[in-house]
């Protein structure tokens, strides 16, 4: 018999999810636009290495203690988790996404009837990963399933914003969703498995290409 949680976490990674993903290219746009990135291996590179440095050593670490303080309704623990976030995005744009989806996270799971009280409404608003997070323990989303979901929901919406802008066929971004696959477990193998003083990563192109997206003249997504 098949488990509920993989029907609720295919909920929570479907593209269709009303959290305004789509909108958010990540610093892609400007990247491609600059010459950086010019086709598919270019992107699968790119993508490869956020992956390894920056989801496996910020992301996933701080969605096991999010989800752990969402279990026990630790808020203190939730909030310094969001702020530590927060100051790991690197550009102003980076941080407006995850306050921006957060406030979609919180409406949708207000949509969905799942009890939220006021002070956990205002802390999941600061960022999307938290309503990520509070949404898998509320569902009984086993961790590694919901890290893996995560990761494969950033990286469908990082290569269909590819797709667009490069631009690229979906049968050469569906290979390189594929190719991919030992990275996404990897990284999320890593990242389960990283102390508290290890948390953190820097980016300093992802941070570049944020925030000179800010100021370009012709673009699609918000970031």
């Amino acid at each position: 018999m098949v488990d509920r949680y993989w029907l609720r976490l295919m909920h929570l990674v479907s593209p269709s999810l009303p959290t305004g993903a789509f909108a958010y290219s990540q610093g892609l746009e400007w990247a491609v636009a600059q010459g950086w990135i010019q086709d598919g291996p270019g992107l699968e590179s790119w993508l490869d290495d956020l992956i390894r440095h920056c989801l496996a050593h910020v992301d996933i670490p701080l969605l096991a203690r999010m989800v752990s303080a969402c279990k026990d309704r630790r808020d203190q623990d939730l909030v310094k988790w969001c702020d530590y976030l927060l100051a790991l995005r690197e550009s102003h744009e980076l941080q407006m996404e995850e306050k921006h989806r957060g406030r979609a996270m919180v409406a949708l799971l207000e949509g969905l009837q799942l009890p939220l009280r006021e002070t956990t409404k205002s802390i999941l608003s600061r960022c999307q990963l938290a309503g990520f997070a509070l949404a898998a323990a509320h569902w009984d989303i086993p961790l590694p399933q919901a890290a893996l979901g995560y990761v494969w929901s950033w990286l469908e919406n990082q290569v269909l914003a590819g797709i667009k802008i490069i631009p690229l066929g979906q049968t050469e971004g569906h290979r390189m969703l594929h190719d991919l696959d030992k990275v996404v477990m990897d990284a999320v193998a890593t990242g389960l498995h990283r102390p508290d003083h290890a948390i953190g990563a820097s980016s300093p192109a992802l941070a570049i290409a944020s925030s000179l997206h800010e100021t370009q003249y012709t673009r699609l997504y918000r970031s």
